[in-house]
């Protein structure tokens, strides 16, 4: 797909409350171009995982409809996130021996073979190997070792499982919805691409994107990936809250949520009111805004609880000097980041998507960051072929496409 000289990428967000899909074109520099973005709520997904696929099918369908429409392009590949319960992240070390004294391409390959060469269950395969450095006779922080001198190579990886099913059944509704799926990313990952600076992930942060149904951490140091998790907890269950509390329908909870939710209570005036539709055809009622915030709060802070628990237990809270970054749609509302800032005791910013061109004004919302960050993925990764509706070791292909990637890189 080809527009003048400019490459068209897409990226297709699959998550539990909305389907995005975002055209880019992307010029020879790199720079990426927004000119397409099509949204629609997502009925098929639980938790970040497909439940339904035709109902996953439908959404995509009216998503990329949209996309190609303002576009004025079609659509027939896609970049597709992945995320969920399912995904496991953990940091693996490998080590051999350089055959001629010189480190060459196929040492680099051996040792990253080496790193990621674990036990692993059946129903689970190897989604992303992310070098995180590497080291040449006990000379550390290496980051490209091609041509050094040394008996000895070291690599030490973060490697991102999943479960297999997961991954296909994404495949298999970009497949009925007539797409293409050129590639399969971390959603994390491409969030952090659309969100992060390079000083940032020297210097050390965390990313935390908080979805409808999953919540994503991927911490960052010394300009690599150092961990990475996925907690099953998201908006929806600030929405469940305040329909319960309210006594309203989730539809109307979800809308308070947006238009009047707050996380923190002490930044709520004490006249401030809210209109709330009843159940069962009773009329609506008027509650104070501070009885919402009471409502969101404690489940607020629940969530940064666990997800400060998650850093620590990372082992790399220390090495966060940059602080906390938040994005997704839930943390628009206001009082989260003061609320963050509160448990993390630690500098907390909000993630925009940056560094692009095109209808910025438009995408210009962390709701929108994964969306956004796989078209940049996918504007510094080409992509040969894609996955057949009929793999059955879909992930075989991706360990392909990695030792590409390395080839690129070295």
């Amino acid at each position: 797909m080809a527009k003048g000289k400019e490459r068209i990428v897409v990226g297709l967000d699959i998550g539990t409350t909305k389907i995005c899909a975002v055209v880019a074109a992307v010029s020879n520099g790199g720079m990426c171009e927004i000119v397409g973005i099509g949204t629609t709520p997502s009925k098929g997904l639980r938790k970040g995982v497909v439940i339904n696929i035709d109902a996953t099918v439908d959404s995509i369908k009216k998503a990329v409809e949209e996309a190609e429409l303002m576009a004025g392009v079609p659509i027939q590949g896609v970049y597709a996130g992945i995320a969920g319960g399912h995904i496991k992240g953990f940091n693996s070390h490998g080590v051999v021996a350089v055959k001629s004294r010189e480190v060459s391409r196929k040492d680099v390959e051996r040792v990253i073979d080496a790193a990621q060469a674990v036990a692993m269950p059946l129903d689970r395969e190897v989604i992303h190997i992310l070098p995180q450095e590497y080291i040449v006779d006990d000379q550390d922080g290496i980051k490209d070792p091609l041509g050094m001198s040394g008996v000895r190579l070291e690599a030490r990886v973060h490697i991102v499982t999943g479960a297999v099913t997961s991954a296909q059944n994404i495949i298999k509704s970009c497949h009925r919805a007539g797409l293409d799926v050129l590639d399969i990313v971390l959603e994390p990952l491409a969030a952090a691409d659309g969100v992060l600076t390079e000083e940032e992930k020297d210097l050390g942060v965390a990313l935390v994107d908080i979805g409808g149904g999953t919540t994503d951490v991927a911490i960052f140091g010394s300009g690599s990936i150092k961990h990475s998790a996925v907690l099953a907890l998201g908006g929806v269950n600030l929405t469940n809250d305040i329909a319960y509390g309210l006594r309203t329908p989730a539809t109307e909870a979800d809308k308070i949520k947006r238009q009047h939710g707050c996380a923190l209570v002490d930044l709520v005036g004490e006249d401030e009111e809210v209109e709330v539709l009843s159940v069962g055809g009773h009329k609506p009622r008027v509650v104070s805004r501070k009885a919402l915030a009471d409502i969101i709060e404690p489940r607020a802070e629940e969530f940064f609880d666990l997800i400060n628990r998650e850093i620590l237990k990372s082992g790399f809270d220390d090495k966060i000097a940059s602080g906390v970054v938040l994005t997704g749609g839930t943390v628009i509302m206001q009082g989260m980041t003061e609320l963050a800032e509160q448990v993390f005791n630690l500098p907390v910013r909000r993630g925009y998507p940056m560094d692009i061109g095109g209808l910025v004004d438009v995408v210009n919302s962390p709701m929108y960051a994964t969306a956004v960050g796989l078209v940049k993925y996918a504007s510094t990764h080409t992509s040969e072929g894609g996955f057949g509706t009929n793999e059955s070791r879909i992930f075989d292909k991706i360990l392909s496409k990695m030792k590409g990637w390395l080839k690129e890189f070295f």
